[in-house]
Order: structure tokens, then sequence, then C-alpha cells
């Protein structure tokens, strides 16, 4: 059996959408029109790739070179990109990315979560349709990107594009993860943490947070400090020094 056309639930709707927008076209059109410029299935992260101008030369189809007329407006153009990009959609279940710069929040650490649906756990590392990204402090969390982990699926070595996806962050939950992956996982630099249940993101980060102030030594190690169980002991060295 073929693979779907469409990746993701989330990738289905934005297409819906932006046909919709460019004078009620066929969602089966815009569907062919875009495969036939992108590799299917078509995903979240190939969706918010696209241009004005890629949009407006796919729908030329042939005739792109000779500057054909699509039949909508630039404006109308511009509305669909902008929900292929995933900006205003109604009824998406992603959440909401918020404003980071890098060095925004000191002392925090960033961490993915396996996701399929809403803002929650919800996705094994193989097979999950995306990561959410958080920065996480003592005081604040943020969720500063979304990232598709469908076109990873394509690599020669799926586990290892997979890992590639997170390789700046810190930690991972998922719900499973086999051997080979989280050898991989952990090559890349990132602590995979298994989570069988699931569950919010918001709870599971927020049991995280807690445990920033006086970290085991394995977040500790993660974070970059010394375990709060060893700071008697320095202490104590300290004492012996002065």
């Amino acid at each position: 059996m073929s693979a779907p056309p469409i990746a993701s639930r989330e990738a289905a709707l934005r297409i819906a959408l932006a046909a919709r927008t460019l004078d009620g076209l066929d969602v089966r059109a815009l569907v062919g029109a875009l495969s036939d410029k992108y590799d299917l299935p078509l995903t979240e992260s190939k969706l918010a790739s696209i241009t004005v101008e890629d949009l407006r030369s796919i729908l030329a189809g042939g005739h792109a070179e000779e500057n054909c007329v699509v039949g909508v407006s630039n404006e109308a153009l511009k509305d669909a990109v902008r929900f292929l990009w995933g900006e205003n959609v109604t009824n998406s279940e992603l959440p909401v990315i918020e404003s980071y710069v890098d060095g925004d929040m000191p002392g925090s650490i960033r961490v993915a979560i396996a996701n399929n649906k809403g803002e929650n756990l919800d996705g094994h590392f193989g097979s999950c349709e995306r990561f959410l990204i958080y920065q996480l402090s003592a005081s604040a969390i943020k969720l500063i990107a979304i990232r598709s982990a469908l076109d990873a699926d394509a690599a020669e070595d799926k586990n290892k594009a997979r890992a590639e996806v997170i390789a700046d962050c810190d930690l991972v939950f998922i719900q499973s993860i086999g051997g080979p992956a989280a050898a991989k996982v952990v090559r890349a630099g990132v602590h995979p943490l298994k989570k069988p249940k699931g569950g919010a993101a918001s709870e599971i980060l927020g049991e995280l947070q807690a445990a920033l102030s006086s970290p085991p030594p394995w977040l500790a190690r993660v974070m970059g400090v010394q375990p709060s169980s060893l700071s008697r002991f320095a202490e104590a060295l300290d004492g012996e020094d002065a």
C-alpha cells in the first residue's frame, strides 16, 4: 500500500485552508500541483518552505516560464502561503510558538517532546509526526519551535536523521525508543527520557522544572552544574582548603 500524499493532519488542514483562499481551488488539485514540485509525503516543514513565488510558479504549471497569470491576486497568494506556513490557522491542533532569542533565558535547558496531536507527549521516537521544542528555566517555560520529524524518514538512516532534528536539545521525552535509536540520540548529545504513559507537555515540563533548583546527578550533568546531593561535600572541601 502506497504512503498517503499528506504526512499529517496539520499539513492537510494547512493545504485545505490555502486551497480555499485560492478562489476555492480544489484541494486535490493543489495537492497534485504541490506533489509535482516536492517529494511526497507533503510535510509541515516542506509547506513552511514555500514562498509566494514558489506558489505562483506551482500554480502556473508548465507555463511558469512564460509568466503565466495564475488567476488569483497577489494578496490571495500571500494569504495562501501564510496558511501553508501554519500562520493564523483556525482549529490547528498545534500550540503557538513563543518569541525566543538565544540567551534570553540564562541557565535554561532545551527539551524536545515527541508529539502527534495537541500539546502532548504522545509519540514514539521512530514514528512521531513532530517534536515540540521548549526552552526551560527555573522560572519560565517557552515553546520555541515545532519541528517535523517526518522529513527524516526518507533518510537512509532514519533514526540518525531524527536524532539530528533535535541535536540542539539537552533532553528528549518519548513514550518509547528502541536501543539502536537511543544510542544515536545519545551520540547526538541528547539525553532520552522514556515516559510510556505520556501526558500533557505542561505537566511533564512542570515536573522537570521543579527539579532544576535541586537537580539529581543525571540532570545536573545535563545542566552542567554540580549535583545538589554533592554540594555538602563540596562545601566541606572548601572549608578544609580555607
